[in-house]
């Protein structure tokens, strides 16, 4: 039988029996062997360049009659830059440090039995996203790395792009001598095959979405297998009273504008009331190109600028729109995050280095910042290389998740003879 033709519980049936086998291939293979993949991955990802922009082009054009956003356009676009960033992210993940098998920690009983905690892998990963179609790329690197097999669910408006990736993906991992079946893309974008993956607890170890809050909200929704969970980006840069004017207009033009739809731009901007270079700030913004929608006092700075909702300061815009509001210092601005924030990045501009401590321990986010653009949230800029995502949960992994958040552990016991009285 077609595999398009199988309900989607046997289609995630038969994948997941696959990746477990696939899964035990690999905790038998060397770590060199599949840093090799990797490597000869990237090398693939490089000469099917061509082929694979082809086919980004056809999603592309199908987008773009569909109306898909601008932002997610840029999500979506491939170029050869792209491609070639999207190979060297691979490389650098062959080349990072094998978290496997290393030892958290470990003690001695009084009874003589040596106990210790080691890394292992997962086991089986499953990863629903949206648009970007280097998440097939950056999934399978860091996935495999990490000893785990991985079954992937791309958005339908980059199947072309997702299958041209794969195919080149592969080709590397069978040249190292690795199953195919390590990485598997899910051969049709019929939404209730995402159910049947949620719902397979037999074979899968760990779901994560990447893609908005719709997405992430029936994840965590239907999901009967743990989740990993990257919620919106509503992030914010707070501008303190002892904040250099310079840097601050240049952080926070870069922190919104450098590529406003990825999940590191600035959505708010706070201003304490005491920066003298407020006005400044709003026409820079304004200037370039960026809507700003602000409270009444922000408003009196510029004509241009649109009065802010209620809705406005728990909004993701992933597009050239920012919110600003004055606050009354740090306290002010610890406030707001903790009444609006989605606990991805926060960050703060100031000279003050007691200012800054307080607002580094006080705001709850996954990252948080001093004198830097939160378009550093990414797992490559922590030098993690690619990441799957950043989590914006507290329990097994937070903030950018690269390759140790893809293992746990298990207990080691060696003993000399010992039983229990």
């Amino acid at each position: 039988m077609n595999d398009l033709t199988q309900t989607p519980e046997m289609l995630i049936a038969m994948m997941g029996a696959r990746a477990r086998r696939a899964a035990l291939a690999l905790a038998q293979a060397s770590d060199a062997q599949k840093a090799d993949a990797l490597r000869r991955a990237a090398q693939a990802l490089r000469d099917q360049a061509p082929a694979i922009i082809a086919a980004n082009a056809r999603d592309m054009d199908n987008a773009a009659a569909n109306g898909l956003s601008p932002a997610m356009l840029d999500r979506l676009k491939l170029d050869a830059c792209r491609v070639a960033a999207t190979a060297d992210g691979v490389e650098q993940v062959a080349s990072l440090p094998n978290p496997l098998g290393s030892v958290i920690d470990q003690s001695v009983r009084p009874n003589g039995l040596q106990l210790s905690r080691v890394r292992v892998p997962l086991g089986v990963i499953g990863i629903i996203y949206e648009s970007r179609p280097n998440v097939t790329a950056d999934a399978a690197a860091l996935c495999l790395r990490a000893g785990n097999a991985v079954i992937l669910r791309g958005g339908s408006e980059a199947k072309e792009s997702n299958r041209a990736i794969l195919t080149a993906m592969v080709e590397g991992i069978v040249a190292a001598g690795l199953p195919a079946d390590v990485v598997q893309l899910i051969p049709t974008t019929d939404r209730a095959v995402v159910g049947a993956l949620l719902r397979a607890t037999e074979f899968i170890d760990l779901i994560v979405p990447r893609g908005g809050k719709s997405l992430v909200a029936r994840v965590q929704e239907e999901a009967r297998v743990p989740v990993l969970a990257h919620l919106d980006g509503i992030n914010h840069s707070y501008v303190d009273g002892a904040a250099d004017p310079a840097m601050a207009r240049q952080l926070v033009i870069n922190a919104k504008m450098r590529r406003t739809g990825v999940c590191g731009s600035t959505e708010t901007v706070l201003i304490d009331r005491a920066f003298g270079d407020a006005p400044a700030l709003v026409k820079a913004l304004l200037d370039a190109r960026c809507e700003v929608r602000g409270d009444e006092a922000v408003q009196a700075m510029d004509t241009r600028v649109i009065a802010a909702s209620e809705q406005d300061w728990d909004t993701e815009y992933l597009e050239a729109i920012v919110s600003i509001r004055l606050v009354d210092g740090v306290d002010g601005a610890i406030a707001h995050i903790a009444a609006h924030a989605s606990h991805h990045t926060d960050a703060i501009i100031t000279d003050d280095a007691e200012v800054a401590e307080r607002f580094l321990n006080a705001v709850d986010s996954a990252i948080v910042m001093w004198n830097a653009s939160t378009q550093f949230a990414d797992g490559g800029e922590f030098g993690l290389g690619a990441e799957i995502g950043i989590s914006t949960g507290r329990l097994h992994a937070r903030g950018p998740v690269a390759l140790e958040g893809l293992t746990t552990y298990k207990w080691i016991v060696r003993g000399t003879g010992q039983v229990r009285p």
